[in-house]
């Protein structure tokens, strides 16, 4: 199938199939999702997951920081505000430990591809902090020279200090939350970013040589229209980053109480978060980029399209990834991690994790083992969520299994398919380019697990 930009001209979509299909769904960004995690996994079966893994085997890390100095309020991330340094030393100091235990239990120093520091904000470390944190995960690991290193950064706390000591950690990668350049919208969201703040650090960075450059913006803010959406764009476009995330807003006050600060009365209704995807996945597509899966873009060059061209890009908790690696670690409080047998995540509270820690226990908070048919329904998400298409018999081939008991999910694929979102042939499934929107409404026929309209997740539009 093609990826040729300029399959990516949008047709209107109506109001009825907006309306429709607009219900809430996973994000996939596993299977099964973290909310069929349970406690029956706990820290001795992470244990021997982490024992049983090949030296042979490269790991990625995943390292959370849990910290803010000010709250977006549109924030859906496990994070504490705070304006003293001193809780965040004193989880540094249990952090390192962590670090310490996983390596021990791996007994071994294994191979690293990928690090990703994720938050929070992990640029709230102190530059002597960053450097200190990055040497002690490679005096635990193996890390070289051709290892991705990425980090979030929040720009309006970043000074010349904080980017030195992040090109000395070993930097290759930066991911820069924008959002939104609107005033107006950032005081409806608590989060005030004037534009030269970002031109600024993206300007140090790139100095420096971190040339590999990601940037967040965002659809259905409070305040949003498509005139400030184009401004917003106009800014993105500028500034030429590598790669581009384009995030729905997703308003869920029941499970995020602090967007309850976030009046329903503000928001754009469907329509209009509608036309700002598009008139924003258009505008990208015409300026250089390639529609990454839902809601990235990339240019050709860059390791997420590569991956796209070679069938090779997956989904893990950080989004799409070029990342190929069997075993993720989760690191820090709250932080999840995959094995080749499941999942695993880490206690959400800082003092129980640090208890855990404390005692020389991994923190294992909860998990979820994997079973065949759960490996195959995942893989079979994945390739709609990525590629736009799934041959499902190829699939059951590959993990000797028949075909036949997936029959539901493409009973439940008819009506989808009558109103356009995806085309079946045979044991094929193709969700057409100017529909990929929907692509998790129908990746959801394949969720055995799926309960109707639950609120432990987002809209799908």
């Amino acid at each position: 199938m093609t990826h040729g930009r300029e399959h990516f001209i949008l047709p209107a979509m109506t109001k009825e199939i907006l309306q429709k299909y607009d219900k809430l769904v996973p994000r996939y960004t596993s299977y099964p999702t973290a909310p069929h995690f349970s406690g029956d996994v706990s820290a001795p079966d992470y244990g021997q997951w982490l024992r049983d893994l090949p030296l042979t085997t490269p790991l990625s890390l995943y390292v959370h920081i849990p910290f803010c100095d000010t709250l977006c309020w549109f924030c859906g991330c496990n994070t504490k505000i705070t304006r003293r340094y001193d809780p965040v030393a004193s989880y540094l100091e249990t952090l390192l430990a962590e670090i310490d235990l996983v390596a021990d239990t791996l007994g071994r120093k294994h191979p690293v591809d990928h690090i990703h520091w994720g938050g929070g904000s992990p640029t709230i470390l102190t530059p002597a902090d960053t450097v200190r944190l990055a040497n002690h995960i490679r005096s635990r690991f193996e890390v070289n020279s051709q290892t991705e290193f990425a980090v979030e950064i929040d720009p309006r706390e970043v000074g010349q200090d904080n980017l030195l000591a992040l090109k000395k950690a070993g930097l290759t990668r930066a991911s820069i939350g924008v959002q939104d350049v609107n005033p107006i919208v950032q005081k409806a969201v608590n989060r005030i970013q004037p534009v030269e703040v970002t031109r600024r650090v993206l300007g140090g960075l790139r100095y420096m040589g971190v040339d590999a450059i990601n940037m967040d913006i965002m659809y259905g803010l409070p305040h949003q229209t498509i005139e400030g959406m184009d401004r917003t764009l106009d800014v993105v476009l500028d500034m030429q980053p590598n790669r581009l995330a384009l995030f729905g807003y997703a308003h869920v006050p029941w499970m995020k109480t602090h967007q309850k600060k976030i009046p329903d009365a503000i928001l754009p209704g469907l329509d209009d978060r509608h036309a700002m995807m598009m008139r924003a996945a258009e505008r990208l597509c015409a300026g250089g980029y390639r529609w990454i899966g839902l809601d990235h873009f990339a240019r050709d060059d860059d390791a997420l399209t590569q991956a796209l061209d070679a069938g090779k890009l997956h989904r893990n908790f950080q989004g799409y990834t070029a990342d190929p690696c069997a075993a993720l670690v989760g690191l820090g409080a709250s932080s999840i991690g995959s094995m080749p047998g499941g999942y695993i995540q880490n206690h959400t509270p800082v003092r129980t994790w640090r208890s855990c820690i404390e005692k020389g226990q991994l923190p294992t908070a909860r998990g979820y083992v994997l079973s065949d048919e759960d490996r195959l329904r995942r893989r079979i998400i994945e390739r709609l969520m990525c590629d736009l298409h799934v041959d499902v018999e190829f699939e059951c081939d590959q993990m000797d299994m028949q075909p036949d008991h997936l029959l539901p999910a493409f009973d439940a694929l008819h009506e989808a398919e009558q109103d356009g979102l995806c085309h079946i042939d045979g044991w094929k499934i193709t969700i057409p380019e100017s529909r990929r929107i929907f692509m998790r409404s129908v990746a959801v026929a394949f969720d055995q697990y799926m309960q109707p309209d639950t609120q432990r997740h987002s809209r799908a539009i």
